[in-house]
């Protein structure tokens, strides 16, 4: 069916991380050939309906000024709809989305701890340590994760054990880091900084987080530069090791199932690269290891 966008209820639209990247593909393909997906929606009073799935439709379609959206509805109540929803997506979902969903439906429906275990299939405890998760770190560093400027991986494993100790002090960081976008190594590295330095680094950081990175990175440099033939081909290898493995569980968490047009034939092109480049490196290491002694 068709809706007309003010039909629309939005109210779950901040329990989803939002990728501009993503967004700005969408936004063209919408553009280009139209919607091809409809959204998923429950209905409630007064011919409006709550948006379960799809908020990144809406938003693209809102930017083309379009008027309405392809919808189905489905025939659940509200609560069944977001477990139903979640259930699909569970694979793609940090501990940080668990916590924000936990957290909507211990307060607007009144689900106990227990209940969401049950519902959830975990334990009472995987359920308190994502809620503790959302309220430790600050709603200002949150809205930075939901709107895609900080990697919900790079906050959770950085800025709450900061926040733990100094909620302000990691507000303040997270806004100053934020214009970077930065990787996940880079808030590691801004973090282990501020938490070991003078007030002197720390205005730094601040100020100029761009100029305290490019020190980190000479420094590094340097060090690579003392280090033998022997230990840099054993970093290499070891960052080989960690990249794999982490692109592994990526693809073991349903990623492929995710991407938009296009985008599957692009990693496939980059993993085929990468199995030549890899198969290359163990062939000549095989060569060279019958040659040792």
């Amino acid at each position: 069916m068709d809706l007309d966008l003010h039909q629309l209820e939005l109210r779950y639209e901040a329990l989803r991380k939002r990728s501009p990247r993503r967004e700005r593909q969408l936004l063209a393909s919408l553009s280009e050939t139209g919607q091809q997906l409809p959204i998923v929606v429950v209905g409630v009073d007064d011919g409006r309906f709550v948006v379960i799935d799809g908020y990144k439709r809406v938003r693209a379609l809102r930017r083309l000024a379009r008027d309405r959206v392809r919808a189905t509805a489905w025939d659940v109540a509200e609560l069944e709809a977001l477990l139903l929803d979640r259930l699909m997506r569970a694979d793609g979902e940090d501990a940080l989305e668990q916590g924000w969903l936990l957290a909507e439906l211990h307060e607007r429906f009144a689900l106990s701890y227990d209940d969401l275990a049950l519902r959830f299939d975990k334990t009472k405890s995987w359920v308190s340590r994502r809620l503790a998760l959302v309220r430790e770190l600050p709603q200002q560093i949150q809205a930075q994760v939901r709107g895609g400027t900080l990697a919900a991986h790079a906050a959770m494993k950085h800025l709450v054990p900061l926040a733990r100790a100094n909620a302000e002090a990691a507000v303040r960081l997270a806004q100053a880091m934020a214009p970077l976008k930065p990787t996940t190594r880079q808030v590691a590295s801004l973090c282990d900084g501020w938490r070991s330095g003078s007030e002197r680094t720390r205005e730094l950081i601040l100020a100029t987080p761009q100029i305290f990175l490019r020190a980190q990175e000479e420094q590094q440099r340097a060090q690579s530069a003392t280090k033998s033939p022997l230990q840099q081909l054993l970093d290499d290898l070891g960052a080989l090791s960690g990249i794999a493995r982490r692109a592994r569980r990526r693809l073991e968490q349903g990623l492929m199932q995710r991407l938009m047009p296009g985008e599957p034939e692009e990693v496939a092109r980059l993993a085929s690269q990468a199995r030549v480049d890899t198969e290359g490196l163990f062939t000549r290491f095989d060569r060279e290891r019958g040659d040792v002694g």
